[in-house]
């Protein structure tokens, strides 16, 4: 069956293509009914059946044989460490740690906060939760203190899992004292601070540990007794999963146990050509939807070989890391951000260490977390001269929308496209009005109703949110929030955000979050931030502020600096925050709206028109003046 059939089928009957999927997985109690309503009226698949992910993930591999292959490898660029988990002794390990968070009385149901590097405990933590039917929450490692509080308020877990350190380049972050000070500036009460020490600097127990909340990991594992798989059912939540900013209340998406598994487990073959015993790099950190999806749990529900990597594209030691990795572990399949590959592009823009490996077993590279820009995915392919496929897919969905579907039929990639929707996705694009576009006429993209297995049913205790967010807008359809196009040919061209959400190197980041942190500050009276084109990160963001009249001319030149210190203190420094000029006015509508829009395309160098709404035109003419002088702009580099 090639890709239309296969694509077709599953609109048109998608409660037979899914239970078709769903056959596959060894469920503790098969489900009779594929897709029904919920209490909220929402679409949920298999609401009937019963399965734990963990045992999809580990123990069903082991009883099929498969124990002594590799489950994953951890290789750490940045510690020189590399160590090979194989099946069983993760499941080994992962029983064992469910045991201890068993003994701090976690169970189905629970909450627990993990922030940790890309370091195996991270897996084992995650898969831990899953065993034992608690819901596991993942903060990124570079977030501050103040943005893993808001999320402790929001998930109101009672046990966090965290090291001692994390390692950047040649830098040591301390992830003990974050978790501290998150833990103050919360107002819900964490019980229990599981700490793994790492061998290359550890936190003093004696001094820094708070006696009865703080545990060392390795102790408490040791002295645990394993612990076996909890049946769930297909709807009780697996995780949760919080989106760019924080702004109002958090957004923590929800993904279920039984939808989730079905999903990953049929995309690792459907999407990525990727069977069992073969080797899939996801070049991401767990603290991302991707690193969710396709560092843990995807490869492992397949029976495939994961690579854990903690390192950068560059820097650890060269632009030569990527590839050595590839060639050392064999992988098959690569896939990252377009940022990684433009770091790479910069420091070796001619190959020359990509051809001091062997990358023979390499088939594919995927590239998604933003749009690819034609240059980079040029560059890429002509140095790897093998299939580079740019996919779209968000934290919401947790797999891809639009991908060229290896694995059913390899069909030309273009540039600047995400190639064909996936199976179960209706992608359709819309007008203002609902109306359906016609063929390279851009609009928003939306997906018909219902979402295939896998994508959220609801914002954690946030159901009005996720209406209101998602499904008002268009009633009957799924509002992806990106802006673009599909082409004669069927392909999706996502060209965009159209709300106030940024795409840093791969990251996604509130606007809005930005300015009300820029706006705390006592010498702001207004500000606005925009997104604006970069060469490496895809977008960086422009902080714009009006200073409140009376202050010294000493204190005016020390406020950027003081808002880029702030925003690294609040966000960190993955926002990258390193632009904030002072204006005199922003340009503004009649009624007092900021033109962002505008704002972005003078950033930008593009062509725009004064919209007719706009207060005084010259305040653009003030504008593109102060970008110019500044370098602001496609000459900006980071």
């Amino acid at each position: 069956m090639n890709y239309q059939q296969q694509y077709q089928q599953s609109l048109q009957n998608p409660q037979a293509f899914w239970q078709q999927q769903a056959q596959a997985l060894a469920w503790y109690k098969k489900p009779k009914t594929m897709l029904s309503k919920d209490a909220n009226g929402i679409d949920r698949w298999f609401a009937d059946g019963e399965l734990n992910t963990c045992y999809l993930a580990l123990d069903y591999h082991i009883e099929q044989g498969r124990g002594d292959q590799h489950a994953i490898i951890y290789d750490s660029a940045a510690s020189g460490a590399i160590e090979y988990y194989s099946y069983q002794r993760l499941r080994d390990e992962v029983a064992q740690f469910a045991g201890a968070l068993k003994a701090l009385a976690v169970s189905k149901g629970d909450r627990v906060l993990i922030y940790l590097p890309m370091i195996p405990q991270a897996v084992i933590g995650m898969l831990a939760c899953a065993r034992l039917g608690a819901i596991h929450s993942v903060v990124f490692g570079g977030f501050a203190a103040q943005e893993v509080a808001a999320r402790i308020d929001d998930a109101q877990p009672d046990i966090i899992l965290t090291a001692s350190y994390g390692i950047e380049f040649d830098n040591i972050i301390a992830y003990k004292p974050i978790i501290d000070k998150a833990i103050k500036l919360a107002q819900h009460s964490v019980k229990h601070c599981v700490v793994f020490q790492r061998e290359q600097k550890q936190v003093k127990q004696t001094a820094e540990f708070i006696e009865g909340r703080d545990h060392n990991w390795k102790q408490l594992q040791a002295n645990s007794e394993p612990a076996d798989c909890v049946s769930v059912n297909a709807c009780d939540p697996l995780y949760i999963l919080y989106t760019s900013g924080t702004t109002g209340k958090p957004k923590g998406v929800v993904r279920d146990n039984g939808g989730h598994a079905v999903a990953l487990h049929y995309s690792m073959k459907a999407i990525y050509d990727i069977n069992p015993g073969e080797v899939f790099w996801a070049a991401s950190d767990v603290g991302w939807v991707v690193g969710h999806s396709y560092i843990v749990y995807g490869p492992l529900l397949a029976g495939c070989t994961s690579v854990l990597y903690e390192g950068k594209p560059v820097r650890t030691p060269d632009a030569g890391a990527f590839w050595r990795v590839c060639e050392q572990h064999k992988v098959k399949t690569i896939f990252s951000a377009p940022t990684a590959f433009r770091a790479i592009k910069k420091e070796d823009a001619e190959g020359e260490l990509f051809k001091q490996y062997d990358l023979s077993h390499l088939k594919s590279a995927f590239l998604a977390g933003e749009r690819t820009d034609p240059p980079t995915y040029h560059w890429l392919q002509a140095l790897l001269k093998k299939p580079v496929v740019d996919h779209w897919w968000q934290t919401e969905t947790g797999w891809a929308i639009a991908a060229n579907m290896m694995g059913i039929e390899a069909l030309p990639c273009k540039a600047g496209s995400a190639s064909l929707p996936v199976t179960g996705f209706d992608i359709q694009v819309l007008d203002s009005n609902g109306k359906s576009l016609p063929a390279n006429q851009a609009g928003e993209i939306v997906v018909k109703l219902p979402l295939p297995p896998g994508s959220f049913p609801t914002l954690w205790n946030n159901f009005e949110g996720y209406q209101q967010n998602y499904m008002a807008d268009y009633p009957g359809y799924y509002l992806t929030g990106d802006g673009g196009y599909i082409d004669d040919d069927g392909y999706v061209f996502v060209m965009g955000r159209t709300d106030d959400v940024i795409n840093v190197a791969g990251h996604r980041f509130s606007t809005g979050e930005m300015e009300e942190i820029i706006a705390s500050h006592q010498s702001v009276a207004e500000c606005a931030v925009i997104g604006i084109q970069d060469e490496l990160r895809g977008h960086i963001p422009l902080g714009l502020i009006i200073l409140k009249d009376g202050i010294s001319s000493n204190a005016i030149d020390k406020v950027p600096e003081q808002i880029i210190a702030l925003a690294r203190e609040k966000i960190g420094a993955v926002a990258y925050l390193r632009h904030v000029l002072i204006v005199k006015r922003l340009p503004k509508t009649r009624s007092g709206k900021i033109l962002r829009k505008v704002l972005r395309k003078i950033a930008d160098g593009e062509n725009f028109q004064t919209p007719s709404t706009i207060d005084d035109p010259a305040s653009l003419d003030e504008i593109k003046a102060l970008f110019i002088a500044n370098a602001i702009g496609t000459t900006v580099n980071s």
